[in-house]
């Protein structure tokens, strides 16, 4: 399948700020079933915007704007093409807690296997891991199976598309979160057995008449867990589903804290205020070649404006939250 995707992040101040340093963790990955054929960013006011990867592999973009502005807007575009994965079993070998161990001994994985800052053991997380049966039995792919299910049926769905997302033990106390609190919810439960497991910030097509639970104008999360014979496999705790063509993975990392969409600071004393509009569409395969190292910037240098005395400005941090 191809997708065209564009992302559209628009920060509004109630008074002109002088500076505003950013991260966007946008770019659609290139691996195993999906590949991003361009990208493209553009960024008003003016500015160079720069990249780079991190260990993960995620495509970092970043940029500073120096001159005085009451409204950032950032807009996004993508070609990806993503692959039907092999078919799935239901279950592994009764083996494959002895095989996944010793796949674990043998590399490093320990990013995705300690608690991080969402998603860490707690009281009421060891009371729903009771609840929820979840424990080393069976094989793991089962359990993951059955978890993913648990999740989706114990947690009510509330559609988020900016709010900071909530506590995980108010999460757990109330059974209602987005897609990022159920993901996190789905992390912790699975490290605390011993699988390596990663939050994945991304994308989630609908079709006309699907009853999936995500946001039309919003980026989606889900989990990666590591199994034995199937390396990292997806699953979307919020839909009951196994992730397939229509993830598109953005960025991976421990948590949501890791990848966020948008990540920044301004200077000034101003409140922002953030909408987000995002449009993910089916596409044609694309005409020209593979564009995927070739990226598009909107690259006119920053115009420097006239910088407020240090004791009037305040910095405040400024960032996009998943549905």
């Amino acid at each position: 399948m191809y997708f065209g995707i564009q992302h559209q992040t628009r920060f509004r101040y109630d008074s002109p700020v002088s500076e505003s340093l950013m991260e966007l963790r946008m770019q659609p990955r290139t691996e195993a079933t999906q590949r991003c054929h361009s990208f493209l960013v553009k960024v008003s006011p003016k500015a160079r915007v720069m990249s780079y990867r991190d260990h993960l592999g995620n495509h970092i973009h970043h940029f500073n704007v120096a001159a005085k502005h009451s409204e950032l807007l950032i807009v996004t575009e993508s070609m990806v093409e993503t692959f039907e994965a092999s078919d799935m079993p239901q279950r592994l070998d009764a083996k494959a807690w002895k095989t996944l161990d010793d796949m674990v001994a043998r590399t490093d994985y320990w990013e995705f296997l300690m608690p991080s800052e969402i998603a860490k053991p707690t009281p009421l997380m060891d009371k729903m891991a009771e609840e929820l049966d979840a424990f080393r039995r069976d094989d793991p792919l089962t359990v993951l199976h059955e978890l993913n299910a648990a999740i989706f049926e114990t947690f009510d769905y509330v559609p988020k598309v900016v709010q900071v997302s909530a506590p995980v033990e108010t999460v757990l106390e109330e059974r209602k979160g987005g897609g990022q609190d159920l993901s996190h919810i789905m992390l912790a439960l699975v490290r605390r057995m011993g699988i390596p497991c990663r939050y994945v910030s991304g994308y989630l097509y609908r079709q006309e008449g699907d009853r999936i639970r995500s946001i039309a104008s919003a980026s989606h999360a889900w989990v990666e867990a590591l199994l034995p014979d199937l390396g990292w496999t997806g699953f979307d705790p919020t839909n009951r589903l196994l992730a397939g063509e229509r993830h598109i993975r953005m960025a991976i990392g421990r948590d949501y804290n890791d990848v966020p969409p948008t990540k920044g600071v301004y200077r000034g004393n101003a409140q922002n205020e953030l909408s987000v509009l995002v449009h993910v569409r089916r596409g044609e395969a694309p005409m020209l070649a593979d564009h995927t190292q070739e990226l598009q910037f909107n690259a006119a240098p920053p115009v420097f404006g006239e910088r407020p005395q240090q004791s009037r400005d305040r910095s405040r941090q400024q960032q996009q939250q998943q549905q």
